[in-house]
């Protein structure tokens, strides 16, 4: 669409010029403009709709046709289309190898020559020095128009490759994030594997003690086989948010938290390393199921981590302790450059929270404050171990 404008522009342009006789003042005579001025005329600009695609055929055809309304002597001031031809071959050709360059170099520099050539054979009573004005300006027009079209080229050049490299980097953040999405599966799957194994050692107990008590005392039977049914469902809660994650010996395991307390205890390990640290806790002290305390620890000591990485030594953390939910908020200062949000830690956050169908917010909530929330609900059937 813009290059059908551009061609019609410079054809209503060609056509008004070699109406009106030329821009300005004209010495001697020059042809009217006949039905042949007007097919050159055109031949000279509507080519231009091509010339993206075709720049080299595009500039042979509107210069030859320049060429042929200056030879017959028609008022052509100003060529646009070989002008606009020339933007183009600047803009293909201006970052093409040697020979080609050269030539397209040699053809757009030929066009004035040639045409201050024809000139000078149509008015012959001229001097020389009456045409060097006009060579002068024609070459000066031809070389600013190749110039602009080279510069325009190096942009498109180097917005391609800002591109390119935006592309690239999104690319290796999605497989970061990947990674650390992976990596915290992974981790994931230890920590419940070592509480499955603990639940089915439960499990083979009771059963074995429900065996033997079934007969002698079906009371403490039923309890044992209740016990079993409890730990059983607890279990399968934690294997269904493994969500094909698997398991990786990286080292030995942390030792596995069972209730809030751990929660506190790993505080006072971040306050004793020097992090100034001020706490809230609602809610007594419980028990959890091994997927949600293990989330719980997880997540606090992550934004522990950060507040004392990014931040300026201090963090208020709030915690509550409910019946249906853990809430964990932490809230520390960060530098004016670091944004924490971003990091592949929370990443590993979103990944435990996905896993326990809760919520996690992380943000810069003020000037240079950011804030994490997050909710793990504990659901009703489950019991700690």
């Amino acid at each position: 669409m813009v290059d059908s404008m551009v061609a019609l522009f410079a054809a209503v342009f060609t056509l008004v010029m070699l109406q009106q006789g030329g821009l300005g003042a004209q010495e001697g005579v020059y042809r009217q403009l006949d039905v042949l001025g007007v097919v050159l005329a055109l031949a000279s600009t509507l080519p231009l709709i091509f010339a993206r695609r075709a720049p080299a055929t595009v500039y042979a055809i509107t210069t030859v046709a320049s060429l042929c309304l200056i030879a017959l002597d028609y008022p052509l001031d100003v060529p646009p289309g070989a002008l606009i031809a020339t933007y183009a071959m600047a803009e293909k050709f201006g970052g093409a190898s040697r020979r080609p360059r050269y030539a397209a170099w040699t053809a757009v520099m030929s066009f004035p020559a040639l045409s201050i050539a024809l000139m000078a054979v149509n008015h012959q009573a001229r001097s020389m020095l009456s045409i060097a004005p006009g060579f002068a300006a024609w070459i000066t027009m031809v070389l600013l128009v190749w110039v602009a079209g080279d510069r325009n080229r190096l942009r498109q050049e180097r917005i391609a490759e800002l591109e390119e490299h935006a592309r690239l980097r999104e690319l290796d953040i999605a497989a970061q994030r990947r990674l650390a999405a992976a990596q915290e599966r992974t981790r994931i799957a230890r920590e419940l594997h070592d509480s499955a194994g603990h639940a089915i050692n439960v499990i083979l107990v009771q059963a074995g003690a429900a065996r033997l008590l079934h007969e002698r005392d079906p009371q403490r039977s039923r309890q044992a086989i209740e016990t079993i049914e409890e730990v059983a469902q607890s279990t399968i809660a934690d294997i269904d948010r493994l969500v094909r994650a698997l398991r990786e010996e990286s080292g030995p395991a942390d030792p596995a938290p069972a209730d809030t307390a751990a929660l506190e205890q790993l505080v006072d390990r971040h306050r004793a390393g020097g992090l100034q640290v001020s706490t809230t806790f609602d809610g007594a002290p419980r028990g959890l199921p091994s997927g949600v305390a293990w989330a719980a620890y997880r997540i606090l000591q992550e934004a522990l981590t950060n507040a004392a990485r990014h931040g300026s030594g201090t963090a208020d953390v709030r915690m509550a302790y409910g019946n249906a939910e853990v809430e964990i908020e932490v809230s520390n200062p960060v530098g004016s450059v670091s944004q924490p949000g971003g990091g592949m830690g929370i990443v590993g956050m979103r990944e435990r929270v996905a896993l326990l169908d809760g919520t996690l917010e992380a943000d810069t909530s003020g000037p240079n404050l950011f804030r994490l929330h997050a909710r793990l609900p504990i659901a009703a059937t489950e019991a700690a171990i």
